[in-house]
């Protein structure tokens, strides 16, 4: 998935599902979306956390 999309998909997810996502660098170029607490990757990998209850 392309960064632009990811971003847009974190955000829409974090939105409607009011969960922490985190965005995260996958192989070959790519971007990964999933609620924080589920992931368990390396932190290094992160690029961006969305939180729905922040402002």
């Amino acid at each position: 998935m392309s960064q632009t999309l990811a971003f847009a998909n974190a955000w829409s997810l974090a939105a409607t599902l009011m969960v922490c996502v985190v965005i995260f660098e996958a192989g070959a170029g790519g971007y990964g979306v999933m609620p924080s607490n589920e992931y368990d990757g390396d932190p290094a990998a992160i690029v961006h956390e969305f939180d729905p209850f922040q402002r």
